[in-house]
């Protein structure tokens, strides 16, 4: 493909966020919900996981069936006083980066404050090129198609030039459905007819993109 536009996912993605910060989200989430709706505990992680698996993003439930604030929502659940001792990140994911053409652009159902600081402590930032969080999207994460749509319409993109990187598999064949090229981060056995390639790692990216 000549002149590609990569669109990489963050979190576990280019980081490894299951041993740190996922914990802490996924316990501020449940906490939140406990605070905003009056429940208890088990009650909490029930929503917060049903809404996930059934929307994307525990937020879009809470949008949808308790009119949730999300920006409120956001700033409460992504608040991380010590982020810099969480963050388990590759250096040479950044050379990796460095050896693929094309123009590079986080797509991330994360909040922007967010993303820019794992952007700044890993070194990551002077790769990308824009940053689309879920504030860009119009509060609609992927897999919806209307946050792809509202990335490709911003920045007059082809979806037929671009490659979505990610470790999401649902997300993947939102992308595979609108004609993008698909590439799966995953360790597991498991393969899908909606991915074009699969690595265990994104270092594995520049001697695999020949394949796209």
């Amino acid at each position: 493909m000549k002149n590609p536009v990569w669109l990489f996912d963050l979190d576990n993605t280019l980081h490894d966020a299951t041993p740190h910060i996922f914990p802490h989200i996924n316990r501020s989430m449940r906490e939140y919900i406990e605070r905003q709706l009056g429940v208890d505990e088990d009650e909490a992680t029930r929503l917060r996981q049903d809404y996930w698996l059934r929307y994307g993003a525990t937020l879009l439930g809470l949008i949808r069936h308790h009119g949730t604030d999300p920006r409120h929502f956001l700033r409460e659940t992504h608040h991380f006083p010590q982020l810099n001792r969480m963050v388990v990140f590759h250096k040479p994911v950044l050379n990796a980066l460095h050896r693929l053409p094309g123009r590079k652009i986080i797509f991330s159902n994360a909040p922007r404050h967010y993303v820019e600081a794992i952007l700044a402590l890993t070194g990551l930032a002077p790769h990308f090129d824009a940053i689309y969080a879920v504030e860009n999207l119009r509060f609609q994460p992927k897999p919806m198609p209307a946050g792809f749509r509202a990335l490709l319409a911003a920045e007059r993109l082809d979806p037929r030039r671009c490659i979505m990187v990610e470790d999401t598999l649902a997300n993947l064949v939102a992308a595979k459905k609108m004609g993008m090229k698909t590439v799966w981060v995953s360790a597991g056995l498991r393969r899908s007819p909606h991915v074009d390639v699969k690595v265990a790692t994104v270092l594995e990216l520049p001697r695999r993109c020949g394949r796209l």
